[in-house]
Parts: C-alpha cells; structure tokens; sequence
C-alpha cells in the first residue's frame, strides 16, 4: 500500500499522521511545494518527503503512478487538476473541497474515472464533508425527513475581540465561505441566498453558551442537490459567538473584501488581499480550538439529531479542526485503499461513504459523535 498526502500544512499533517497511525510510516508519502514544510513533517513522522509544486503535471503524474489512494490537503484550486491526474495514473483520491464550482468540473469527469477503475471523492473534510455524511444518515434514518439544518463552528477556546475569531484553516477559503452565496432547499426548491444573512441563536452546554449562527457557502455542497426532492428544507449555516456576522457584514459592505483595485498614493490595491493578511496577522490567536457541530433531520414523527463537541488533542497537538477535518479525509483515503469504497467514478460522499463506519472509526480516534433520536 502506498498513500500519498498532497500538502502538508495543518490539515496535511493531522492526515499523514493519521495515515501513519493506521498504516505504518512506510506507507505513506507526504509533498508540499515549500521544500520546508515537505521535510519537517516528513522528518517528523519518519516518512518519505519531496517538494513538488502540485501546478507540476509532469511531476505530480510521476509522483501518483504506482500509488494506491492519495489526499489533497492542497488548496482547492488544485483539486481539478488533480482529478484529470488522478485518473490518468489509476489512483484513487479524495480531497477537503470547499468550492462548488470546483466539486462540479470535479463531478463532470466521472465517466472518464468509471472507465479507468478509479474512485474520487471530493469534499471529505468536516464541512463540506462529515457534517454532509450525518445529515445524510439522518435522513436515511427517519421516515418521511423534510427538514436537514446543519449547523458547524471552529472557534477560538478563548475568544479575544472584536471578532472573537481565530484562523483555524486557510484564510481565504474564510472569506470564501462570506463571500460567496449559500445554497439552500426551501419548500423543494434550490435557492441562493446571500451569505452572513439570516442569522439565529443556538445554545451548546457550558462554557459555550449562547451563540449565533448564520448561512454562509459551501459547506452543504453537493448535498442540497443530492437531497432535492427527497426534503423540503435543508441550509447550513456557520457557528460563531455572538455578534461576528454584523461586524463582517459591515465590512463587506464597506468594500473591505472587494476584488476591485482602490487606488491609494497612486497605486492600485485590492482590498480583500489587504484584509486577509491583516485577518491573518490579527486572527492568530494559537491552535487550543473547539469544533462544534448540530446536525438535525425532522420527518412528520421523529427527529434525528447528531452533535460533535471536540477539543484539541495535547497527546498530538492536533486542534479541534485538524482533527474534525484531516481525520475523516484520512479515513476515506483508508477506505479507498482498502476497498470499503466500491463505486467507481467521481463520487460525493453522501453516495460513497459508509458513513456508520467512518462514526466508529472517529470515536478510536477520540472523535465522539452523539446521536440522539426522539418523537416530534
């Protein structure tokens, strides 16, 4: 069995860590194009190691030839491309995702990776991916569902102001997530509602308490098309505390993450590059995280509810989010590599994974998932 982890920032180790535990360090194989990275967590597991710019056909085609399953923790823009390789080498692949736009050329190549034998999964991080597979086995699970709310927050364990927020992944698929519409079932019908909008309360056990939370995109994905007809409602909506959507709203409406150059002393400058460094400058606050997740499915009779509260690991010095992200991603690639996975072509997960598998294989991992099912 060879895998190989395609990136090896927070996401990429939490993965070939992962990896590592279950299969062995001569097994698996970790790249990033920054030579550094590469070799420190290479060097830090015990497993090969190699920089290799992901854009590099050539290279990246070479490097998969032979391989039994490999990861994306890459940024999403590289998930196409590394679709059309994936197939061209035989290699099964999944990917964290993030961009619809990107699952859909993604899931366009399907026929072409049914012909070669191989599997790909997109979007099989925390959301999109393990907050999609529950709403999915919830659905399956209660008689006549109609209503799927998905709800999902990492967040600082310590919140500092004004936005009580830390960077727990890559910054611009934050903005992303604000920016961009959010895809939504409402009475069977797909919407596209603007992101930051129609925000509620939501209450976890202490010291969380009362939060807020707020429909922003993506992380549904494949999922509301997948469920349109078989639901009435399903949205998903981001966790964050109190107050966070009006202040970033206000920002968006100021144009502090417009991709319009401002000229300032004669020189043009795109205002969101601006925001994302200061975001990245201010919003770094460490990695002693919590992930929150509530996913509800409502039927005529019954309610099926599943919530994840998760900390950091200080055994591995895994935060809450590269545990509720890089685990599952490394379970799927296990599952391809070992069969579990049997269909072929570019498959979502709610089709592809055996999603009572992968809670159990979480919960060795320290990952609980409660699930709760009561009478309406």
């Amino acid at each position: 069995m060879r895998l190989i982890v395609l990136g090896a920032g927070k996401m990429g180790r939490a993965i070939a860590a992962d990896l590592v535990r279950a299969k062995g360090a001569g097994a698996v194989e970790v790249v990033d194009a920054d030579p550094g990275r590469a070799r420190a967590l290479g060097e830090s597991l015990g497993v090969r190691h190699a920089a290799i710019d992901l854009r590099d056909h050539e290279a990246v085609s070479r490097l998969l030839e032979g391989a039994t399953a490999a990861v994306s923790a890459a940024d999403y823009s590289l998930n196409e491309a590394l679709t059309r390789i994936a197939i061209e080498t035989r290699t099964h692949l999944c990917d964290l995702g993030g961009n619809i736009h990107v699952v859909g050329r993604q899931l366009a190549m399907s026929p072409r990776a049914e012909a070669a034998g191989v599997t790909v999964v997109p979007d099989c991080g925390l959301a999109p991916g393990l907050a999609c597979l529950l709403a999915w086995r919830g659905v399956e699970l209660v008689e006549d569902a109609r209503r799927v709310r998905i709800r999902v927050g990492g967040l600082p364990a310590h919140p500092k102001p004004p936005l009580d927020y830390s960077l727990v992944f890559s910054v611009r698929g934050l903005t992303n997530e604000y920016l961009e519409p959010s895809e939504v079932l409402r009475d069977g019908e797909v919407l596209r509602l603007e992101s930051l909008t129609e925000v509620e309360r939501l209450s976890f056990p202490a010291p969380y308490g009362e939060l807020e939370a707020f429909l922003t995109s993506g992380g549904a994905s494949t999922l509301v098309r997948t469920l349109a007809g078989r639901v009435r409602d399903l949205d998903y909506k981001t966790i964050r505390y109190p107050g966070h959507a009006h202040i970033v709203k206000a920002m968006i409406d100021l144009g502090f993450l417009s991709e319009a150059p401002v000229e300032v002393g004669g020189r043009p400058i795109v205002p969101r590059q601006v925001t994302e460094a200061l975001f990245e400058r201010a919003l770094d606050h460490g990695d002693d995280d919590v992930v929150l997740v509530r996913v509800t499915v409502e039927g005529a009779s019954s309610r099926v509810a599943y919530q994840i509260i998760d900390r950091k690991d200080p055994a591995t010095g895994h935060s809450a989010m590269m545990r509720t992200t890089g685990y599952p991603a490394s379970i799927i690639a296990l599952f391809l590599a070992d069969g579990r996975i049997t269909r072929r072509g570019v498959v979502t997960g709610e089709l592809s994974v055996p999603v009572d598998a992968m809670i159990e294989e979480l919960g060795k991992r320290g990952v609980r998932i409660e699930m709760t099912r009561e009478p309406i």
